[in-house]
């Protein structure tokens, strides 16, 4: 704050005014110093407010940090389990670590190489855990904190690690490799042991062939000192750790893909590329007992059955009561191409086959116990697929799956849209669960859900929030997403207004998206009146109302023609047409869309006047929650498809929605379904027009057929020009007059006009629609990740300052309020800021009718009120100060059920909530009106229009998101680059208050789906299967420690089966398997140091960033360091108790020679 009075000082110094540096005069002051010595950008007062308004908000208050990440693992790849603990790991293709336990616990950690995880194995409840990855190296992570931390790393230089086996209770790692070599690793101190198991000791000398990698490593449940390893060409040995040789080797001529072993430790069963299962006894290893192809047809001549799939991964766990099960994926026929993947349980002579919806990564048994030489007693089986995970119960002879508690089911279908609600009214999140809960699926497991472990609580946050994400089927999904946790509260089907595409019309229909025609594209819910918006990318906006009550009743739809005026007729007289004559067009009529594809009757008929899909016509019964109150649907205008929509808004005080794309404007009455207004986006100037696109000469219009000069007259339209991106597709300029016009707003059409949009000059070029960021065409879903990059590079193409590239004016952003629509107004009135892809901003004036009462019948009047703002870049968004800085939400009307059974709720009078009081004395007699583009941001004074401050976000990249946003009883706007940066200015002085670079935008994902809500929170959907969440309040950061769950809680491990005097006796060894003498350093030497390298691991130190300002970081940093110098102090001791001991070997050494050679004579020797 320090910094920012002497700036002021300053300020005031060079202000024209006498004593400039107190009162009035340090207004301007505020904003010079806000952020013109700032290196991020430049800003500056333009205006001098009347009064200083006092902002609370400092760069204090501001740090960006990740909080949770939501979703499926994206590519899983390796699946762990704790059975002690009972947690969840998965690994990845990307190099990230998902551990999951109870609803709310669920952590997200990553490996910096980004490699990806090819095998996770926990320490049973030791609360750690191991991975290995595709670099090759070996990782333990502490998991004892609230964000899992890699304490050791241990890198492999010379050999590829393929697998890895840890036996419970042990600190010896088993690590084969491709070369078929097993080293073993100390799991303390992540060093390698000097015992090895080498290919060629193991497999018999006379074998000529190389046994191929380990595929499997185990120790014998009966005695430990025996490991069996299984090679992939189809060796398997016994090997004996005491005695360093093989006990026995069985050999199969079918590769190994996984060995599983019988609890008795006298058995074990492998699974084969060619769908056999193969069990083996210890007694007779020279062949297998048994051998089944299960899926295999038997032949009739008595041949072996034909050979399946192979068996990926087979496991054998037994049960006290019952026969075993054996489970394995794949092994299916190669005559049913079409079989899905499947998982299949072997219960005695039942043979069960589970198809999954993906293909199966891999699978897990749990069982009730962690020892493996005891029965197992098999419960449930963990199955990871490649977009699902779900978990059978095996308890059940129908074996149901559990229902899964964790929100895994984000990309049901692809993710095309997000919206991120904080603080929102509480009663929305019970309301939307009550409808949605009725959906419920039936069939699931009653049991509870088997990954129980971890510890969570609500933490101190507990302000209610909700997610919206619209998807590419056309289905929207509201989340509860309060306390860093989600839960799908209720799923709305957007397509079902729509009739169904008939396959083979594909052709002759006007559809304009052939893949997912009902994808949502926008998103705009007004929670008070729980009115909700979408618009699909088959350009169409529907208007959702909210009941309690099912309703059977017809969909009101409306046809809108929008198209883009150009004129490119040589007229010396240009006839100027007023843009808002008095109501003379027709009164729209309330029409339905039934059959409205019928009037294309063949390719070759030119498309007009058609909507793109079929509404409906017969009566649609809705059940609660949200019901269609109207669709609009743009047309085809002269055989030019409708462009797609690229701004939204709502306003249920006034009754209105509103939609803009490249083309114009459309205003529709919801209440009366009428057509209000449709204009192309240059009409709506009318003579405010800054670009006076009217051609004044001959000379002038010929230019104007190639491209608006006229834009390169003005040094701000210079920038606009260089900032407009481009896409790669045309557009025809071929465009008639609006058709579908109210009573308020009709266009007159004299024959010149008709002539003018009939007309097309003859080497008139097509247009380009090059448009903003904020406007990008995106095709939906974007598939591969090349054309998502390509995409994204092309459409910010730098080379658009070319004269030819004539631009659509697009409009960007809309905004409703009770604004000052113009210089001279002393009151507030309803308004409808409209903001294009050209940095214009144009406020509209709604005219609407006085009472209640006649609303219903009187129209509504929408007038230009000939205002018009610039800006650099396209507009993206508004919002509206008080003359106290406080943010004016727009008004709104409280929310009732139109069908609720009492009648007194019905027909009660509409309560509006006008957020502005209406008289000036309340309101004050000025307000600001905050306008962020894609390249600056304005303050500016309204009914004035004096810019008071402006704030140059960027000059080399582009805004992709902003939203003014509450924090801490302030407000803010926050802005996210596409260069990567996440940046907050304060309100209304645009003082920069937080600039990091968080991420580079390589996805058109990040850029579509990015966006930030109040109480400092932002959303983006990291992969195509998971929302990340993160924070810019610093609060949030220091308490994220009690919001997280915990992974690790104390839990006593379960005690050994007492085994019985005789099986003590007889079954197993004797004698106790020490691992500590066989592998420790004193009888095993050091291994080699080019073969891995040790790599210490960051420790704890990554948790405690997130509380790193602050007593709790330097008291957390302590106890680390205590921590760590405890653990050298150990290490330290180790080493010298292992210098001890090898001193005492060197010694008893030393001394025996001696006694060997004392009473030898010199020739002896």
């Amino acid at each position: 704050m320090k910094k920012f009075n002497f700036r002021k000082v300053l300020d005031g110094l060079t202000a024209s005014s006498p004593g400039g540096s107190s009162g009035g005069g340090s207004g301007g002051g505020s904003g010079a110093g806000g952020g013109s010595m700032h290196p991020g950008g430049t800003a500056g007062a333009v205006g001098t407010p009347r009064d200083e308004i006092q902002e609370t908000l400092t760069s204090d208050y501001f740090q960006i940090c990740k909080t949770v990440r939501h979703g499926f693992p994206y590519l899983p790849t390796a699946l762990a389990f704790d059975p002690v603990q009972k947690i969840l790991a998965i690994g990845t293709r990307t190099g990230a670590i998902r551990i999951l336990g109870r609803p709310g616990v669920d952590c997200y950690c990553q490996h910096e190489s980004g490699a990806a995880v090819l095998q996770l194995q926990f320490l049973i409840n030791e609360g750690a855990l191991v991975s290995a990855s595709a670099d090759d190296t070996l990782h333990l992570w502490n998991l004892r904190q609230k964000r899992p931390a890699i304490l050791h790393s241990l890198k492999f230089n010379r050999e590829r690690i393929t697998y890895c086996h840890l036996p419970f209770q042990s600190k010896w790692l088993y690590v084969g490799t491709e070369r078929g070599n097993t080293h073993i690793v100390n799991i303390e101190s992540f060093i390698l042991s000097g015992y090895v198991i080498m290919w060629n000791k193991a497999i018999e000398l006379s074998t000529k062939t190389h046994p191929g990698p380990v595929v499997h490593l185990s120790d014998s449940p009966r005695d430990e000192g025996k490991l069996l390893i299984g090679y992939e060409n189809g060796t398997v040995v016994l090997w004996d750790l005491r005695s360093k040789r093989a006990d026995l080797r069985a050999y199969y001529d079918e590769a190994i893909h996984s060995v599983a072993w019988h609890h008795e430790g006298k058995q074990f069963m492998c699974s084969h590329s060619d769908g056999s299962l193969t069990l083996w006894n210890l007694k007779s290893p020279n062949r297998p007992f048994q051998t089944t192809i299960p899926h295999g047809k038997i032949q009739r001549d008595g041949k072996k059955p034909e050979s399946c799939k192979p068996i990926l991964k087979v496991e054998y766990k037994t049960c006290k009561n019952s026969e075993p099960f054996v489970i394995f994926s794949g092994g299916l026929s190669y005559d049913k191409a079409c079989r899905r993947p499947s998982l299949t349980i072997m219960h005695g002579k039942a043979i069960t086959v589970l198809e999954m919806d993906h293909p199966i990564v891999d699978f897990l048994t749990l069982c009730e116990t962690p020892y493996p030489n005891e029965f197992q007693e098999p419960y449930a089986v963990v199955v990871l697929l490649e977009k699902d995970l779900i978990v059978v119960d095996l308890t059940q002879s129908n074996f149901p799956i559990f229902e899964n508690p964790y929100p895994i089911d984000i990309h049901e279908s692809p993710v095309t849209c997000t919206e991120y609600f904080a603080d929102c009214p509480p009663d929305l999140i019970p309301v939307l669960y009550s409808v949605g809960a009725k959906h419920k699926k039936q069939g699931y497991s009653n049991k509870e859900w088997p990954v129980s472990g971890g510890a969570w609580n609500l933490g101190a946050q507990t302000y209610p929030e909700i997610i919206i994400t619209g998807h590419a089927d056309g289905s929207v999904k509201f989340w509860d997403a309060s306390a860093i946790t989600l839960q799908m509260l209720y799923k709305l089907k957007t397509s079902k207004v729509f009739e169904k595409q008939k396959l083979g019309e594909g052709k002759a229909t006007a559809e304009i998206v052939e893949e997912d025609p009902f994808a949502v594209q926008m998103m705009y819910w007004c929670p008070e009146s729980r009115i909700f918006c979408v618009a699909g990318v088959s350009a169409y906006v529907v208007v959702y109302k909210f009941s309690k009550h099912e309703v059977n009743t017809e969909i009101a739809s409306l046809e809108v023609r929008l198209q883009y005026e150009v004129e490119d007729i040589i007229t010396p007289e240009p006839e100027i047409i007023p843009p808002f004559p008095d109501a003379s067009s027709q009164l729209p009529s309330l029409k339905n869309l039934s059959g409205s594809t019928n009037t294309v009757a063949c390719e070759g008929v030119m498309k007009d006047s058609i909507p793109c899909l079929s509404v409906k016509s017969r009566p649609v019964r809705m059940p609660p929650g949200y019901q269609a109150d109207l669709v609009i649907q743009l047309v085809w205008v002269d055989g030019e498809p409708p462009q797609q929509i690229t701004s939204l808004a709502v306003n249920s005080a006034y009754g209105l929605v509103t939609f803009g794309n490249c083309n114009g404007l459309a205003v529709v009455d919801f209440m009366q379904k009428t057509v209000l207004l449709s204009m192309g986006t240059l009409d709506l100037y009318g003579s405010s027009d800054p670009y006076q696109r009217q051609p004044r000469s001959p000379r002038k219009s010929k230019q104007f057929a190639a491209g608006l000069t006229e834009l390169s007259d003005s040094p701000v339209s210079l920038e606009l020009e260089r900032c407009k991106s481009p896409t790669s597709d045309h557009v025809n300029g071929h465009c008639t007059s609006p058709t579908s016009q109210s009573c308020s707003s009709g266009k007159r059409l004299s024959s010149v006009d008709v002539t003018k949009a009939n007309r097309r000059g003859p080497g008139r070029p097509p247009f380009r629609k090059a448009q903003s960021a904020a406007c990008m065409e995106i095709s939906l879903p974007v598939t591969t990740e090349e054309n998502r990059e390509n995409s994204f590079s092309r459409s910010r193409s730098s080379s658009v300052s070319s004269i030819d590239r004539d631009s659509k004016e697009a409009i960007t952003a809309l905004y409703f309020m009770e604004s000052f629509a113009r210089k001279n107004d002393s009151t507030v009135s309803p308004c409808l800021w409209v903001g294009t892809g050209l940095g214009m901003v144009l406020i509209l004036s709604l005219n609407l009718p006085a009472s209640d009462e006649l609303r219903q019948t009187e129209p509504v009047m929408v007038s230009p009120s000939g205002t018009v703002l610039t800006l650099k870049g396209a507009v993206l968004t508004f919002a509206c100060l008080d003359c106290m800085g406080t943010l004016t939400h727009p008004p709104y009307e409280v929310w009732r059920d139109s069908n609720s059974a009492d009648d007194g709720e019905k027909t009660r009078k509409r309560k509006l909530v006008m957020h502005s009081p209406s008289s000036s004395q309340d309101m004050g007699d000025h307000q600001f009106a905050v306008i962020c583009s894609e390249k600056q941001a304005k303050v500016f004074s309204l009914p004035s229009q004096t810019c008071l401050y402006v704030h140059n976000i960027t000059e080399t990249s582009f805004l992709l998101r902003a939203d003014v946003v509450t924090l801490c009883n302030s407000v803010c706007l926050a802005c996210f680059c596409a260069n990567g940066h996440i940046m907050t200015l304060s309100l209304p002085s645009l003082r920069p208050l937080l600039d990091v670079n968080y991420l580079p935008v390589t996805d058109m994902r990040i850029a579509r789906t990015f966006c930030f809500t109040n109480e400092g929170q932002a959303l983006y959907l990291s992969s195509p299967t998971e929302i990340q969440r993160l924070t810019y309040s610093q609060e949030m950061c220091d308490n994220l420690q009690d919001m997280l769950g915990d992974l690790f809680t104390p839990v006593e491990t379960p005690e050994a089966q007492n085994r019985g005097f005789l099986k003590g006796l007889f079954g197993g060894s004797g004698q106790a398997f020490d691992r500590e003498e066989l592998f420790g350093e004193a009888t095993a030497g050091k291994a080699s140091r080019s073969l891995a390298q040790h790599i210490p691991g960051s420790g704890g130190i990554e948790g405690v960033r997130g509380a790193a300002g602050g007593v709790i970081g330097d008291l957390t940093r302590a106890r680390i360091a205590l921590d760590e110098r405890g653990q050298k102090l150990g290490e330290l001791d180790e080493r010298t108790a292992s210098m001890m001991a090898s001193a005492e070997a060197f010694s008893k050494h030393a001394h025996e020679v001696m006694l060997k050679y004392k009473d030898k004579k010199w020739y002896q020797f």
